[in-house]
C-alpha cells in the first residue's frame, strides 16, 4: 500500500496514552523501578515499534529477544552483561542493544529514552 505525507508519525504532535507498569518481582534486583511507556508506533506485522520509555531508579534483569536502538533523553543508566562488563549511558547517548543480550539494566538517575525496537524471528 502506497503511503503519503499523512502517514508520517511525528512524536511531538501525538497524544499517545502513557502506560504505567511495574516489572515482574522475579526480575527486580534493587529498588522499586516503576516504568512508563508511550508506544507511538507499531507496524502492522507487530515486529517494529517506536516510542518513549521512562524508568525509575532500580536494577532488573534483561534478556533481549529484540534489537533495540536507544537515545537517552534524560538521566542515566548502567547496562551490564551477564559477564559483569558494563557501560553507563546518559543524556545524549545513542546505542543499539542487539537481540540475544542478557544482563541487567540499572537506572542511576530517573531515565527517559526514545526506543526503536525490531523483533526478529531469529537472533
Amino acid at each position: 500500500m502506497a503511503q503519503n505525507i499523512n502517514s508520517i508519525i511525528n512524536f511531538a504532535k501525538l497524544n499517545t496514552a502513557i502506560e504505567r507498569y511495574k516489572l515482574d518481582a522475579e526480575k527486580v534486583l534493587t529498588g522499586d523501578p516503576g516504568q512508563e511507556l508511550q508506544n507511538h508506533y507499531s507496524s502492522d506485522c507487530e515486529q517494529f515499534h517506536a516510542g518513549v520509555w521512562q524508568g525509575d531508579i532500580g536494577t532488573w534483569k534483561v534478556a533481549y529477544s529484540e534489537h533495540e536502538y536507544c537515545e537517552i533523553l534524560a538521566g542515566a543508566s548502567k547496562v551490564t552483561d551477564k559477564n559483569g562488563h558494563s557501560v553507563t549511558v546518559k543524556t545524549g547517548d545513542r546505542f543499539v542493544i542487539p537481540a540475544g543480550f542478557e544482563g541487567t539494566w540499572e537506572v542511576l538517575d530517573n531515565c527517559r529514552k526514545v526506543y526503536v525496537i525490531f523483533e526478529s524471528n531469529t537472533q
